[in-house]
C-alpha cells in the first residue's frame, strides 16, 4: 500500500479571499436553462489509468434452499439494482474497470460541491440552502478522495473513501469536505484516521489551481491490495489470535432494520460456538478492532456496522449477513468475492415493524462454510 503521508505539503493551502458565484450560477442554470448537468470529470485536462481492470468469475454464496423466495424487496440504490438471485447464485462474469485519475484545473469547492464553468460534481449532499460566496483557501494541487456516499454512510466512508485516500496522497494534498450541521463527522472517524495514519485537509470552500479526482469503485486488484493493507495497518495495533467469530450488533442505529431476536441469536452463538458479541456504538475503536481481529466468521444484520469486522477479516474467512426480507442488499458479497472470503446469508420473516431470523437456519448456514 502507498504511504499515507502525502508527497504534497498542506502548506500549499494558502489563505486568500476570493468571491465566487459558481454555486448560484449552477442553481440558475438548473432552474431556468434546464440543461443536462456536465460531470466535472468530463472537462479534465488529463485522464489516465492508475491501475488496470480485470475480469473474474463470481463464486456462489452460501445459503439454504428457500431463502431467496422470501425476498420481497431490495435496496434499489445499490448495484446490481435487481433481485439478488443472480448475484447470489454466482458464476457470473464480472468486469472490473480500471482505477483512473482525472486532473481538472481551476476548480471551486463550495459547500460540498465542485464547480468549473458549466461542470459540477457533488462530494456531499447539499448541507445548506444558501451557498457561500466567499472562498478563503487556495490550494496549488489537491486530490479529493471523498464521495457523496462516503459522506453519507459510515460504512462506505470506511470501506471506500479511506481506501482511495492512499491514491490521493500520491497526487496532491488529500482533501475532503468539512463536516456540517447536517453531515457531522462520524463519531468513530477520528480514531480510525489516527490508526490508519490519515491526515486529510477538511474544507468547506477552496479554490484549486489543480485538483485530481478518481474513479475508484471497481473491485480490481489495486483496490483489493489497498483494502487489505488498510486492514493490516489496523491489526498492527492489537495482539490477537484466531477465534470462532464475532456477532456485531446493529440495534436501532441508522436506517431501520430491526431484528427482533438479535440479542437472542448473539447470545445463542456465544454459548454454542464461542462467538464474541460486539456493540460498536458503545465501544471505542481499539476495543472494536481487538474484538474483531482473528474472527473466522463475522456476522450480523446487513448494515454499516459490519464493516468493523470485514476490515480485518482474513482471506478464507466468512461473512454471514442477516437480511431483512424487504431490504436485501448485496453490497458485501462483492467485497468478499474480491478479497477471497466466503459470503453467506439468511433471510428473515416479517414481524411487526421488523423481522425475525430462525436460529436453526443460522446454525445450518454456518455449517455450510468451509472450515
Amino acid at each position: 500500500m502507498e504511504s499515507n503521508l502525502s508527497n504534497f505539503s498542506a502548506s500549499s493551502a494558502g489563505k486568500q479571499k476570493r468571491i465566487s458565484l459558481s454555486a448560484y450560477k449552477f442553481m440558475a442554470r438548473k432552474l431556468f436553462a434546464r440543461k443536462a448537468e456536465i460531470n466535472l470529470k468530463n472537462v479534465a485536462a488529463k485522464s489516465w489509468d492508475i491501475a488496470p481492470g480485470e475480469t473474474t468469475v463470481s463464486p456462489p454464496a452460501f445459503f439454504l434452499p428457500g431463502q431467496l423466495e422470501r425476498v420481497s424487496a431490495w435496496e434499489a440504490r445499490f448495484f446490481p439494482f435487481e433481485h439478488p438471485a443472480r448475484t447470489m447464485h454466482g458464476r457470473l462474469r464480472m468486469d472490473h474497470g480500471a482505477t483512473r485519475g482525472h486532473l481538472i484545473k481551476d476548480v471551486w469547492l463550495i459547500d460540498g460541491a465542485l464547480y468549473k464553468g458549466n461542470a459540477s460534481l457533488w462530494l456531499s449532499l447539499n448541507p445548506t440552502k444558501l451557498p457561500r460566496i466567499v472562498v478563503d483557501t487556495e490550494i496549488e494541487r489537491g486530490a479529493a478522495y471523498c464521495t457523496q456516499n462516503g459522506n453519507t454512510w459510515f460504512g462506505t466512508w470506511l470501506m471506500e473513501d479511506c481506501v482511495t485516500y492512499a491514491l490521493a496522497c500520491n497526487e496532491g494534498v488529500p482533501v475532503t469536505t468539512a463536516p456540517s450541521a447536517r453531515f457531522p463527522i462520524f463519531s468513530q472517524a477520528p480514531a480510525y484516521e489516527n490508526w490508519l495514519g490519515m491526515k486529510p485537509v477538511r474544507l468547506s470552500s477552496a479554490f484549486f489551481r489543480e485538483l485530481v479526482l478518481f474513479d475508484d469503485l471497481s473491485n480490481n486488484r489495486s483496490r483489493h491490495l489497498r483494502y487489505r493493507a488498510m486492514g493490516e495497518k489496523l491489526l498492527s495495533h492489537v495482539s490477537y489470535a484466531s477465534h470462532p467469530g464475532v456477532f456485531i450488533l446493529r440495534g436501532g442505529d441508522g436506517d431501520l432494520r430491526l431484528l427482533r431476536n438479535e440479542i437472542a441469536i448473539a447470545e445463542h452463538l456465544h454459548k454454542t460456538r464461542g462467538f464474541r458479541i460486539l456493540d460498536p456504538l458503545r465501544t471505542d475503536v481499539p476495543t472494536i478492532v481487538a474484538t474483531c481481529a482473528g474472527a473466522r466468521v463475522v456476522m450480523g444484520v446487513e448494515g454499516s456496522q459490519l464493516v468493523h469486522g470485514v476490515n480485518v477479516l482474513q482471506p478464507g474467512g466468512s461473512l454471514l449477513v442477516l437480511q431483512p426480507p424487504n431490504r436485501f442488499v448485496s453490497y458485501y458479497k462483492f467485497l468478499t468475492d474480491r478479497d477471497n472470503q466466503h459470503f453467506g446469508f439468511v433471510v428473515g420473516t416479517p414481524e411487526g415493524d421488523g423481522f425475525k431470523i430462525d436460529i436453526e437456519e443460522v446454525e445450518r448456514t454456518l455449517d455450510l462454510f468451509p472450515l
